[in-house]
């Protein structure tokens, strides 16, 4: 029979769950209590957060568009929960799991899809949305510079010849 505890758990996972843009999964077994905070700590800084919830209860709270994460959950798993950038969030963790080996990431449901750790480790190594933004900017903006100053350049050309001239005809001497 399930508890008040449990049932309000459970509805609180399923509201941080509620328009969720990204989450991991991950195996914590082997990290100490300061590495977690830690984890923590770095999601924090990306809008991410770290929970850990009983895989049975997590099952109950996950709504039928996370339906393929349900097999995931075996074992001691930590989620990663965010509805903001998935890059920023795939980063902080690779960075993390670098320096802790202990953190095993099992798989990643991002954009409504399921992804393998490989996955994820590619979208790690992307950058960010404002790097990429910055990049189709300098490339839209390069091309475009080329082309006003083509545009101009016959116009700075007569402007040019004309005051070639003007300044010949001043020297010039006059005959009389």
């Amino acid at each position: 029979m399930p508890t008040q505890e449990k049932i309000e758990s459970v509805e609180e996972l399923r509201g941080r769950l509620d328009g969720v843009r990204t989450l991991l999964l991950t195996e914590y077994r082997g990290l100490t209590v300061q590495q977690l905070s830690d984890l923590r700590k770095q999601l924090r800084s990306v809008s991410a957060e770290y929970t850990v919830i009983k895989n049975r209860l997590a099952r109950l709270a996950l709504s039928p568009d996370l339906a393929e994460v349900k097999g995931l959950l075996k074992g001691p798993t930590g989620m990663i929960i965010t509805k903001d950038d998935p890059v920023a969030v795939a980063k902080a963790v690779h960075t993390f799991a670098r320096t802790n080996q202990a953190l095993v990431i099992k798989a990643g449901y991002v954009e409504g899809r399921l992804i393998p750790p490989d996955g994820l480790k590619a979208l790690a190594d992307l950058p960010s949305r404002e790097a990429l933004r910055a990049q189709l900017v300098g490339a839209i903006s390069g091309p475009l510079t080329q082309l006003v100053s083509l545009l101009k350049a016959p116009q700075r050309e007569l402007v040019y010849v004309l005051s070639e001239r003007g300044k010949g005809a001043a020297t010039a001497p006059a005959n009389d």
